[in-house]
């Protein structure tokens, strides 16, 4: 009996400290992206068209398309505008979006893996817990975003998230920590200026020649990423995990604030 009562408690500590982020954003658990409900649509492009010229006919407090959980997979819906729209956990894995506009879209939860948003603006769009796993967004405008996305293995080769909001969510912690992941994502030549990433997941990504200027980059993770190049004038390294990170110049981290407060900078490589 003594020794049922240790091993309980044994396993309910390691429970207690447990990382809270390794079950965080796992919503790919128990799901079949393979399935119909994954792959295929319940409407034509005509249909989505249909509906979001009815709700632009609406007075302009009735004028927001809804379309939330609806499946949308592999339509082609570029240059459709979704602005204000809600989009919440709906379906749009392998669609295209190239030049859609979804400012201020509510895209909350939704499927977006493999999706094409090349050239597609997302100024003030709401990407909360979205899935966007080797998304195609580049050249897309992200301003003023609030992203606690999974964007691993996206291209946003050129992107514009200036001033958006990829932090951790520290408020909501129920389903692990909520925050934006860019694990080996492409962020080359991408304009971060201003950009909340304090917490977010940056291990492996690509920020050659990246502007990173006055980013909260505060706790992030950026184990491995490539930061060559990358403008870092006035951003804040506190407490950001640099080990293998390859950084830029001398000049351009000493443009930086608080590096000496990162951790692992000994471990991070040092420009030839």
């Amino acid at each position: 009996m003594l020794f049922r009562l240790a091993f309980a408690f044994v396993a309910m500590a390691a429970l207690l400290v447990a990382p809270i982020d390794a079950v965080a954003q796992d919503m790919l658990r128990d799901v079949d992206l393979n399935s119909p409900d994954m792959t295929t649509s319940e409407m034509t492009r005509a249909d989505v068209d249909t509906l979001l010229e009815a709700a632009r006919q609406q007075p302009a407090n009735r004028r927001t398309a809804d379309l939330e959980g609806k499946r949308l997979s592999r339509l082609d819906l570029s240059g459709l505008d979704f602005s204000g729209g809600n989009l919440r956990l709906v379906k749009l894995n392998r669609a295209s979006l190239k030049d859609a506009r979804l400012d201020g879209a509510i895209l909350n939860q939704a499927w977006l893996i493999d999706a094409d948003l090349t050239g597609a603006s997302l100024v003030r769009a709401s990407l909360l817990g979205t899935q966007m796993q080797r998304a195609r967004l580049g050249g897309a405008d992200l301003s003023g975003a609030r992203i606690t996305a999974d964007l691993s293995g996206a291209s946003l080769i050129g992107a514009k998230l200036a001033g958006a909001d990829l932090s951790a969510d520290m408020r909501n912690q129920s389903m692990g920590m909520m925050r934006g992941v860019l694990n080996s994502a492409d962020l080359r030549n991408a304009d971060l200026s201003g950009a909340n990433l304090s917490r977010a997941d940056l291990e492996f990504a690509k920020l050659q020649n990246a502007n990173l200027a006055n980013c909260n980059l505060s706790r992030a993770n950026l184990v491995g990423a490539d930061l060559s190049d990358a403008n870092l004038a006035g951003a804040d390294f506190t407490e950001a995990d640099l080990a293998s990170a390859l950084l830029p110049s001398a000049a351009a981290l000493a443009e930086s604030r608080n590096l000496d407060k990162a951790r692992n900078l000994n471990l991070a490589r040092r420009p030839n």
